[in-house]
């Protein structure tokens, strides 16, 4: 069942690191003093963590984790004369080694005993990220705290996918779906195609004519769910029969992660092809332009984009990222004829940085509606949902 943001984190406290907390010609501690809010949350007793560092940035080859055991303790402890001062100390570790003064620092416990310490670069799209999943407006010098015990909310898609992006596994299922699912299929991956088709199916109540961008949310999330919920039987099979050895284990590990990360984009564009079919919007799809290049959607289609005689002004290209991050640059170089490009993207919370040099470049951003609350107030302006795209490629067809 869809889950709530305490089934992944207790509680949280963030803030900026100074230079004192970081920088080792400021300081050789190691340690990060903590708030009295905090000690209301972990106790007055001196204790363990096991810790558990991650450095998020938005370049997505360079999320960097390991894991260091942790020690809270009052460095006044043996002076009962002075007030109590907790601090959390570390041991050096690469993730650590990233972090700048300004970037932000997010410790949040898993369990009692696991605190997990992210960092994200200042002004990153991974810091706008953690703000808004954790409901911060900003963060100053000292740290701000969160408990979720009390103060829960539900996670929704964008939340799911921020978690995803610091390596914790989501892990809602349906298992009313699964004889359905393995009726239909068996107890096999059907292709991407007839997985999209199957999960549109089991909504028979979404149509997009009308609600193109709560029809296209709908029918991702309710794939996403039949798809954990078929492969988690699956895993599940395969892991009580055994492997034959670390070569098999490592081989099917690998396996599972690539079929996600592929699977995700081809279920985006295959809901997308649908909502334009049913708006009956003309277009071509992966069809290679200048240099080999493949843009997902050309409007009104590859032979109009081919044709010289035929109105520049009249085509538009369209690409897809179910993740943005620094990959949205990939897009620019796609279709030489269109200057202005659209990307639609499922990435929540991009950076201000991030959406300004977008537009700078010539990209106009594509964000479904119910993505864009995790976007500044005046970022949004500067955005289409997708019922815009369509009337903007709708009024072009209807002059080409």
């Amino acid at each position: 069942m869809p889950s709530n943001l305490s089934r992944y984190f207790q509680d949280i406290s963030a803030k900026r690191l100074s230079q004192v907390d970081v920088e080792p010609s400021k300081s050789n501690q190691h340690e990060i003093n903590t708030v009295k809010e905090q000690v209301a949350l972990y106790g007055s007793e001196d204790r363990k963590f096991r810790g558990h560092f991650i450095y998020v940035s938005d370049d997505e080859e360079q999320v960097i984790e390991e894991q260091a055991e942790l020690t809270y303790y009052d460095s006044r402890r043996k002076n009962p004369d002075r007030s109590p001062e907790y601090r959390i100390y570390y041991p050096s570790n690469s993730a650590i080694e990233k972090a700048q003064a300004g970037d932000m620092i997010v410790m949040a416990r898993k369990s009692p005993d696991d605190l997990v310490m992210i960092i994200a670069p200042q002004d990153s799209t991974a810091e706008r990220q953690l703000l808004w999943l954790f409901g911060l407006e900003e963060v100053g010098k000292k740290f701000e705290t969160r408990d979720f015990t009390e103060d829960d909310r539900p996670l929704g898609f964008a939340g799911r996918y921020i978690i995803e992006t610091l390596g914790i596994e989501v892990t809602d299922t349906e298992p009313d779906y699964l004889d359905g699912i393995l009726a239909t299929f068996g107890a096999v991956f059907p292709s991407t195609a007839e997985f999209s088709a199957y999960a549109r199916s089991t909504l028979k109540e979404v149509q997009s004519v009308g609600q193109p961008d709560i029809a296209i949310m709908e029918w991702l999330e309710r794939e996403e769910l039949l798809f954990r919920t078929l492969e988690n039987h699956l895993v599940g099979e395969k892991l009580a029969g055994g492997f034959a050895d670390v070569d098999d284990f490592i081989s099917f590990s690998l396996s599972v992660q690539n079929r996600r990360k592929s699977r995700a984009g081809y279920a985006f564009e295959n809901h997308l092809s649908h909502v334009f079919d049913q708006h009956g919007i003309k277009y071509s799809r992966g069809q290679k332009t200048e240099r080999n290049n493949k843009p997902d959607f050309l409007f009104p289609g590859i032979d109009q984009y081919r044709d010289d005689a035929f109105s520049v002004e009249l085509l538009t290209m369209l690409g897809l990222k179910t993740s943005a991050k620094e990959r949205w640059r990939q897009v620019l170089a796609e279709a030489d004829r269109i200057a202005r490009k659209h990307l639609m993207t499922l990435e929540p919370a991009i950076s201000k940085n991030q959406t300004d040099e977008m537009i700078a470049q010539q990209l106009q951003l594509v964000i479904p509606d119910s993505l864009m609350e995790t976007y500044q107030p005046d970022q949004q302006a500067g955005l289409m949902n997708l019922a815009g795209f369509i009337d903007h490629i709708r009024g072009k067809q209807s002059r080409g």
